[in-house]
């Protein structure tokens, strides 16, 4: 059929390269249009927090790609297409848990005394993973106990996330310390072991159903033997 038509074109010479090519020709801005494909038709930030909850709730290997797109209400494709992989959205809703329940720490450490960033430290700790709308537990918690071999590189991120507010508070503690704020010899690293401990634990035990009130008596007696002012 080309031929014919191309024969006729040519008066039945020999047919060019670029003859031939012209019968595959797409005007460029159908091809770019193609390209770009069909523009989004979900939002990006309320499907990046729909994710957030799975992974919360069901941990990273705990979590299937249909458990996401299902969530997301979008397509696998979509989800590639907007966050890459399942691993690049897992950090990407670490970084999103970060920012919006992580607040607290920052928030503790501008304390005026080592007690003071210990109570706001746990009292935040404790609202976020007892909180009415959203899982129970901590998903650092989660993500960090509950990675096997395949996912070592998730464990692994998360311990580096960890390990920096770890050495926020040593510091913080080693202020204290320095300002005569403990009422006897106080270590600043095994203080910050003490409080992580606390919030690991009470991480685990609202993941198991501990109830808010049932914690909260953890804090206030964690308070009433704390060693400083």
């Amino acid at each position: 059929m080309w031929k014919r038509r191309l024969l006729a074109k040519t008066d039945g010479r020999p047919i060019s390269l670029d003859e031939r090519l012209s019968l595959y020709y797409i005007p460029l801005d159908m091809e770019q249009t193609a390209i770009r494909g069909r523009p989004r038709e979900f939002c990006v930030d309320e499907a990046l927090a729909k994710a957030l909850r799975v992974f919360w709730s069901k941990g990273y290997e705990g979590t299937s790609l249909s458990d996401l797109t299902e969530a997301m209400g979008i397509t696998r494709p979509s989800l590639y297409a907007a966050f890459g992989n399942k691993e690049a959205l897992f950090r990407q809703a670490l970084d999103l848990y970060e920012r919006d329940k992580l607040a607290y720490i920052g928030q503790a450490l501008e304390q005026p005394t080592a007690r003071a960033v210990a109570q706001q430290l746990l009292e935040g700790m404790l609202a976020t993973i007892t909180g009415e709308r959203e899982p129970h537990g901590c998903l650092g918690v989660i993500s960090s106990t509950a990675c096997g071999e395949e996912a070592q590189c998730i464990r692994e991120e998360v311990l580096k996330r960890g390990q920096r507010v770890t050495e926020a508070l040593v510091a913080r503690m080693q202020r204290a310390i320095d300002e005569g704020d403990f009422s006897g010899p106080t270590d600043a690293l095994a203080i910050t072991k003490y409080l992580m401990a606390l919030c690991q634990g009470m991480s685990v035990q609202a993941g198991a159903g501990s109830t808010r009130a049932e914690l909260q008596a953890v804090i206030t007696t964690t308070l009433a033997v704390w060693p400083s002012r």
